[in-house]
Parts: structure tokens; C-alpha cells; sequence
């Protein structure tokens, strides 16, 4: 029990250190190209920084743990939209000026929608794992389609203003791209067998570890960035990398995994009680950062909202399980 603990502990640390290496070893590479500065961020940084995800995700599918698989996916969104955003919002209030981040928001919720169709009979076959992908390459399509055309738009000059911060040469971007990418790998594989060992010791369902404790630590990149770009007075980026990372989430993460294997089975309060509340997020988000008089924003008040949200949510999914297993 306790080495499973400990395992979870550096396979988190590992996880969070390898993330951001590989992020900045895939933008500098890209930048060697002359890849936009919108398009580096909008996909590599946006979408890179859900890396965690997609690894612990597979790696978890591949051992048959679909419910650690699928509530470490969910569980992110649910993170990144309340507990993440809140924090950053209390730190550093959030105003969104960009017209791509307005955009993603309505595709985001269409996304998060459509999910639903997708897992309501507790299960995923790999043609629903394709048309996730499928859905996941025209997003990217549009990315890049959104990121040449757009003219002057905030989230552009952020984007260049925080990849201007993390130069790098390209031996040295491909160095720490493949490192980056070996460590979350085995990092990975470290987190799922901690999370799974202390799931059965403790009688929580692997569920219930994926919703909170793997959530948080996939998500903690994503922290880190929000926190530090609204410190930054690089707004945009804050919530744009949370937005992107709950689309790659939906789509990408879920996608792949069941490529890997096809989830015959998960828990069925993942539909009943973990996507409703996901959804909920994502609208009340879309409400907030869309705003209806100018500019959208995330104040601390919204902010506080957001956290409350997270802590009603955490406490009704610990009662249930506390409930189950009385």
C-alpha cells in the first residue's frame, strides 16, 4: 500500500516534470520550422499539455482499467474547468478578448454534448473511437485553418510573447522531446499501477481515483500554465489552454484509448452523474468567458463560483462512494 502510494507520487512528478519538457522541446522544433506563434500554441502547447491524459488514459485502457481510463478523461475537463480556471481567476481575474477563444468555447460545449452520445450505454467501440478521431483531425483542420487566416488577434501576440520566453536550439528541442516523451511513458505506466494497487487496498473503486487523484495530477500542467500566463497578463492563453485541453480530452484522449481497446464496459454513473456535471461546467464556463456586454470575464467571484462547484462535486462523488461501501 504504501509503495503504491509512493508510486502515484513520482509517477505524478514525473509526469508533471516530462509534460513540460515535452511541450517545449515539440514548440521549439516546431519554431525551427517557423511554424506562427498562434499555431505553436493553439496545438502544441493547447493540446500538448494534455500529454498526461493520453498516456495514463491508454496505458490504462490497455490493462482493461476502462473506468480509471474514462474517469481520468472526464475528471480532467471537470479540473481544468472548475478547480484550475477558479484558481487562476482568484490569483489573477481573467478577461477574454480573443475572438478564436470565443469561437472554440461554442465548439467546445457542441463537443462535450455530442460526448454524451457517445458513452450513454457505458461502453466504447473502436468505430466509436474512430469518429472521436475523426472528430479530433477536422479540429485540428481547423486550427490551423483558424490560425492562418486570424490577423492580429491577442491570443497571437500572447503566444508569441510566452514562446519568446522559452527559446530554444533545435538539437536541444529534439533532445528534451524525446526525453520528455520516454519519461511520460514510463511515468505513465508508474501512476496507473500506484492508482490501481491503491484503489483495491483502500475498496475505492478505480473510478473514483481516476475522477480525483490521477485527474488532478494529469491536469497539474494546465495549472501551472493558466497560473502563470494570468500572472502574465496573458489572459487568452490561460483559459485557451484550458479549452484546448478539454477538446484533445473529449476527442483525442478517449479516441486513442479506445483504439488501444475497446472499452466493453465502464461504470455507468459516468453517464448518470460524471458527464451531466461536466456538461454543466462547460456551460456555465461558456456563459462566463462568452459574456453578453463586451468582453467576457472570469472575476474572482466567478472564480470562487467555479471552486464551489468543484468541492460540491468531490464531496457528492467521496458520499457516494462512502455510501457504496457501507
Amino acid at each position: 500500500m504504501l509503495f503504491a502510494a509512493g508510486a502515484i507520487l513520482l509517477g505524478l512528478l514525473l509526469l508533471i516534470w516530462s509534460a513540460d519538457r515535452f511541450v517545449a522541446g515539440a514548440s521549439g522544433i516546431a519554431k525551427s520550422f517557423n511554424m506562427s506563434p498562434l499555431l505553436i500554441g493553439m496545438i502544441i502547447v493547447g493540446f500538448g499539455t494534455s500529454a498526461p491524459e493520453l498516456f495514463v488514459s491508454s496505458i490504462a485502457t490497455f490493462n482493461g482499467d476502462f473506468d480509471l481510463a474514462i474517469g481520468n478523461a472526464i475528471g480532467s475537463n471537470i479540473v481544468n474547468t472548475c478547480l484550475i480556471l477558479g484558481i487562476t481567476a482568484l490569483i489573477a481575474p481573467i478577461v477574454v478578448s480573443s475572438s478564436i477563444v470565443r469561437r472554440e468555447l461554442p465548439i467546445l460545449l457542441g463537443i462535450s454534448i455530442v460526448f454524451g452520445g457517445f458513452i450513454w450505454d457505458s461502453t466504447l467501440s473502436r468505430l466509436d473511437a474512430g469518429l472521436l478521431l475523426v472528430g479530433f483531425v477536422g479540429l485540428v483542420v481547423w486550427t490551423i485553418k483558424t490560425a492562418n487566416k486570424q490577423q492580429s488577434d491577442p491570443l497571437e501576440a500572447e503566444f508569441e510573447q510566452e514562446l519568446s520566453s522559452r527559446s530554444m536550439n533545435p538539437k536541444a528541442a529534439i533532445f528534451w522531446t524525446i526525453v520528455g516523451l520516454v519519461v511520460l511513458i514510463v511515468s505513465s505506466r508508474v501512476l496507473v499501477w500506484g492508482a490501481v494497487n491503491v484503489a483495491e487496498a483502500l475498496g475505492v473503486s478505480k473510478l473514483v481515483i481516476g475522477l480525483t487523484i490521477i485527474a488532478f495530477g494529469t491536469s497539474f500542467p494546465e495549472l501551472v500554465t493558466s497560473i502563470v500566463a494570468a500572472l502574465k497578463g496573458e489572459h487568452d492563453v490561460a483559459i485557451g489552454n484550458v479549452i484546448g485541453s478539454n477538446m484533445f480530452n473529449l476527442l483525442a484522449v478517449v479516441g486513442v484509448a479506445g483504439i488501444v481497446r475497446p472499452m466493453d464496459h465502464f461504470s455507468s454513473t459516468v453517464f448518470a452523474r460524471d458527464w451531466p456535471v461536466m456538461l454543466f461546467c462547460t456551460a456555465v464556463l461558456f456563459v462566463m468567458a462568452l459574456g453578453f456586454k463586451g468582453h467576457g470575464k472570469i472575476g474572482r467571484w466567478e472564480g470562487a463560483i467555479l471552486l464551489c462547484m468543484y468541492s460540491i462535486y468531490t464531496y457528492i462523488v467521496i458520499a457516494h462512494t462512502t455510501a457504496l461501501a457501507v
